[in-house]
């Protein structure tokens, strides 16, 4: 084997270790809440300075998110559910809009104490996965409205969600925003306290 096939080699090698830890939940607590905080800094710094940022507004003044602490049970590895004809899913925004998803699959996991499943849409735009859910903390701890996930799925027969990660949608800083409501399967039973929490101005 010469050098380069080495090099290689050990490249994949590498990014295969980074794709299991990121992905399956083999780094440490204290790793994974490293991991959580370095990415709420940079949701934070996005929404103090992005040209892109909801605050960008004279009239929305941004006063900091705020999260649950990370808890790595809210990090769940579930069963995908392939959609063997999608079709696109029309969502209702917070204005009375509407707007159009394609189906992609969905995520069927335990947690709190039950089996649970979740429609996982693509915004064929940005070519992007996506699913919004509401559960039994939303109107109370977190946006009334519900929250927002991104997803990654590279076609394997599972799939990992991790709501640490979940975020609220951007009509829940300011009313000048549309934002897909969502759909009715995705109102969970159960509390999901991880993620962003209920903005307060």
């Amino acid at each position: 084997m010469n050098r380069n096939r080495i090099i290689v080699a050990v490249v994949l090698v590498v990014l295969a270790i980074i794709f299991v830890y990121s992905t399956y939940g083999d780094l440490s607590p204290e790793e994974y809440v490293e991991f959580i905080q370095k990415e709420r800094e940079e949701q934070e710094r996005f929404m103090k300075y992005s040209p892109d940022s909801p605050f960008v507004s004279d009239s929305v003044v941004f006063k900091g998110l705020v999260h649950y602490p990370p808890d790595m049970t809210f990090k769940v590895k579930g069963r995908f559910e392939k959609i063997n004809k999608p079709t696109i899913r029309t969502l209702v925004t917070n204005d009375g809009k509407q707007e159009q998803y394609l189906e992609y699959g969905y995520a069927a996991f335990d947690l709190g104490g039950r089996e649970n499943r979740l429609l996982i849409l693509e915004n064929v735009t940005e070519n992007v996965l996506f699913l919004a859910f509401g559960d039994e903390t939303s109107a109370i701890e977190t946006y009334g409205a519900g929250r927002y996930l991104d997803v990654e799925h590279s076609g394997e027969k599972t799939i990992v969600l991790d709501f640490n990660l979940s975020y609220n949608p951007y009509c829940a800083y300011s009313e000048q925003f549309s934002c897909p409501l969502p759909p009715r399967e995705n109102l969970l039973d159960i509390p999901i306290r991880a993620g962003e929490k209920l903005y307060k101005e």
